[in-house]
């Protein structure tokens, strides 16, 4: 898709997108003012067991009591959902449970047993559809949970959000995934937009169906599309997740009518696992999803466990799904309109405070390295973030509480706005330092409050000075060898790109590239860029089925070696899936490491097309009797070797001299 513009012409003001309707393509132009459509007084209909909200630009049409959408009309289109699919399947809230003792879960599109018009003017209608847990009903889900519909005066869409609420004694439970999905019309929506260098004609359900499955369900290559544009491509819905920070709009377009389906996220507060939490955005079907957690990226422990009648509540939104004539721009400009007028001041629901109702907390984060400067360094463009009181990166893992997040500034200093009252852990990371800061004490944050926290210090993990490192700390393995996928398995949008770690079977590469030796790394002649393969994976044997474990070595040079000192491996990982990294000294073939992580991680980012998964760091003490003068090897074994995707990525390693005196 390529927006045009020609305002340079005199006489013209409209925008031109250039669009595909099959093998053609073509320019349609529109008036610029053409978005600002005409406002209308709010219309509610109740006919039997529908609702429907009209505000003149769109409609919605709600199943009752259930509360799942069974149409979403704008302009002149009937619906832009999926009409073939019963209506309560084509959009519709939904939850992954179990009860702890079973093996079962269950997926639960959250089907409402009451309905109640919240408020209902000229400007603003809001609905409620909710259901309450009858303790008679052996495989109902314990919690209450009321779904919110609000549609407003000259808005071209609508708004969704949910309170869940699990009261004290209640049965324990366990939540492995909440979210919003989309079932949008097939013959209307073939192109996706997810960011600005991710959009791209799309295959078909029956396409995917055709094709050819490859090393998992999920991702098939496409033999008979029906776009012939598309032959040859792989096709894999993990191909175009997003981390949390970046995934505020994403959705799809219609050529032919001129539609934008977008869903919009103009927060992240009720989103779990932080800023850099991966998940998925849309996908073949078509398919929108609004995610707020799910175990993507983070492992099957990743969830809400609540245990001995532990209470919990938790608004989930609002998010709002913004339709246009299908132009990106307009959609992420109306994204930007969205999250500056966050936190909404038009939720009825006491359980959401406005802006007046909530907090701001204010400071200067500084980095204190003694070997690398002897003053203070400014934090630049740091992540520091509120989070439930945990122990030190438990923001990584939290799902039950609310998440407040901003970046320094060039000089270190951040606000963050819009803190709902309760108690938090301040956390922080920075960008080129290694490790996670926490502040000393939990803060209170009062509905009004301003916090000022002043000058806050952060002293990284370091032991000595560094002798030799390989990477950037910046919690991905984005700078290091991202190869070429095998020819037979591109996805031509990922060619050339900067995240060309999306391309599907690249955990494969490692073998071509090492088919009998594996990787060695040679400190002060290597190239971490070109030399250092971005996943510590598997070999792949001659029987295409059996992989073996792979050991990959550092050479480096040591000078005037302390023998009686103790030197200090920082191994900080941006992803571990069952793997098992041991390290050896000098000697690859004693029986036991030096060092062991013991089997880690269920993050699954390396099959998942991810760059990181959940940040971990380990700190080893290396006797220096263990080195000698001259060269010294470090062997890094990922010893878990009977699976593809088992392995790591790492994201830094340093190692440090023996500490100095007087530094």
């Amino acid at each position: 898709m390529l927006e045009l513009d020609d305002s340079e012409t005199p006489g013209i003001s409209s925008v031109g997108i250039l669009c595909m309707d099959g093998n053609t393509w073509f320019i349609r132009w529109t008036p610029k003012n053409s978005g600002q459509m005409s406002s209308s007084p709010l219309k509610l209909y109740k006919r039997g067991d529908h609702v429907t909200l009209d505000n003149g630009i769109v409609k919605l049409t709600l199943l009752s009591p259930s509360g799942n959408i069974a149409g979403v009309q704008y302009k002149n289109t009937e619906n832009v959902l999926e009409y073939h699919l019963r209506e309560w399947r084509r959009g519709y809230w939904d939850i992954v449970w179990s009860r702890p003792k079973d093996r079962k879960s269950y997926f639960d599109t959250i089907q409402g047993t009451s309905f109640k018009v919240i408020e209902e003017t000229e400007d603003m209608i809001e609905v409620s559809f909710k259901t309450t847990w009858n303790s008679s009903h052996s495989y109902s889900v314990p919690l209450n949970i009321d779904k919110r519909y609000i549609m407003l005066r000259g808005v071209s869409g609508f708004y969704s959000y949910a309170i869940m609420e699990h009261f004290e004694g209640w049965p324990d439970l366990n939540i492995d995934e909440a979210r919003i999905t989309f079932k949008l019309h097939p013959n209307l929506f073939h192109y996706m937009a997810i960011s600005d260098n991710i959009q791209t004609p799309m295959p078909t359900d029956n396409d995917r169906i055709k094709g050819q499955v490859l090393d998992y369900k999920e991702a098939v290559l496409l033999t008979k599309p029906s776009n012939p544009a598309l032959k040859g491509k792989v096709d894999d819905k993990y191909q175009y997740s997003y981390d949390n920070k970046d995934s505020l709009v994403h959705g799809w377009i219609s050529s032919r009518p001129h539609i934008g389906f977008w869903v919009i996220t103009p927060s992240n507060e009720f989103r779990s696992g932080g800023p850099i939490k991966n998940d998925l955005t849309s996908h073949v079907g078509p398919t929108s999803l609004a995610i707020f957690f799910s175990g993507h990226y983070a492992g099957s422990t990743f969830g809400i466990r609540l245990r001995n009648g532990e209470p919990w509540k938790k608004v989930f939104g609002p998010i709002i799904i913004y339709l246009n004539s299908g132009f990106w721009a307009d959609a992420k400009k109306q994204m930007k309109k969205e999250t500056q007028k966050w936190p909404y001041d038009f939720p009825r629901s006491e359980d959401f405070p406005h802006a007046n109702q909530r907090g701001t907390i204010s400071g200067r984060l500084l980095v204190r390295d003694r070997y690398l400067k002897p003053y203070f360094l400014t934090a630049k463009s740091a992540y520091v973030g509120l989070a439930p009181p945990g122990d030190v990166g438990s923001w990584q893992t939290d799902t039950k509480g609310y998440q407040f997040w901003s970046q320094t500034d060039e000089n270190g200093y951040f606000t963050i706005k819009a803190v709902r009252g309760g108690n938090y852990s301040l956390n922080a990371w920075v960008p080129g330092v290694m490790g996670d800061y926490k502040y000393e004490t939990d803060i209170v944050v009062n509905p009004g409050s301003k916090i000022q926290l002043g000058n806050l210090v952060y002293s990284p993990p370091r032991i000595g000075p560094t002798l030799w490192e390989i990477g950037i700390p910046d919690r991905t393995a984005n700078e290091f060898y991202v190869p070429d996928p095998a020819p037979q398995f591109r996805n031509h949008l990922f060619i050339n790109h900067t995240e060309k770690y999306r391309q599907y079977g690249l955990w494969n590469r490692y073998t071509d590239l090492y088919p009998d030796k594996d990787l060695v790394y040679t400190v002060g002649t290597s190239d971490y860029r070109k030399d250092w393969f971005f996943a510590h994976v598997n070999r792949r044997m001659n029987n295409i089925h059996k992989f073996e474990a792979t050991t990959w070595q550092v050479l480096f040079d040591l000078k005037n070696v302390q023998t009686r000192g103790n030197y200090t491996l920082q191994i900080a990982l941006a992803s571990a899936s069952y793997a098992e990294i041991q390290v050896r000294i000098n000697n690859p073939n004693a029986t036991q490491p030096y060092f062991t992580t013991r089997l880690i991680g269920r993050d699954n980012a390396i099959a998942r097309h991810g760059i990181h998964g959940l940040y971990s760091l380990y700190s080893v003490n290396v006797s220096g009797s263990q080195l000698v003068h001259g060269r010294n090897t470090i062997y890094l074994k990922q010893s878990r070797g009977e699976n593809p995707f088992y392995g790591v990525m790492y994201d830094y390693i340093r190692f440090e001299g023996p500490p100095k005196v007087n530094n």
